[in-house]
């Protein structure tokens, strides 16, 4: 029996592999089914990009004003008076109770 099936066996196994190959084509990871995914993926990860990339900037322009060339001194007092926690005697200071 395996004498009568012997010349087959090639073409099933090429035609084996070229199922193997097309079945992950379309539904591999990289498949061409899952563009959506993809596509999607990318938006998200665009829209992150740019807020992190504004929150840089912002992060910079902040920076540069407290570097020793260019120093604001109102936002030195105002960074280092809510960091330790003082105020001018002349400021107005209202108490909010928090809720616990």
């Amino acid at each position: 029996m395996f004498a009568r099936l012997q010349p087959f066996l090639p073409t099933a196994a090429i035609f084996f592999l070229i199922f193997y190959f097309a079945f992950h084509a379309l539904t591999g990871d990289r498949g061409l089914l899952s563009i959506s995914q993809r596509n999607a993926d990318l938006a998200a990860k665009t829209k992150e990009l740019r807020m992190i990339r504004a929150e840089r900037m912002d992060l910079e322009a902040r920076a540069r004003l407290l570097r020793s060339g260019s120093l604001s001194a109102d936002l030195l007092e105002e960074r280092a008076r809510s960091l330790l926690g003082y105020a001018d005697p002349s400021d107005y200071v209202i108490r909010v109770k928090r809720p616990s």
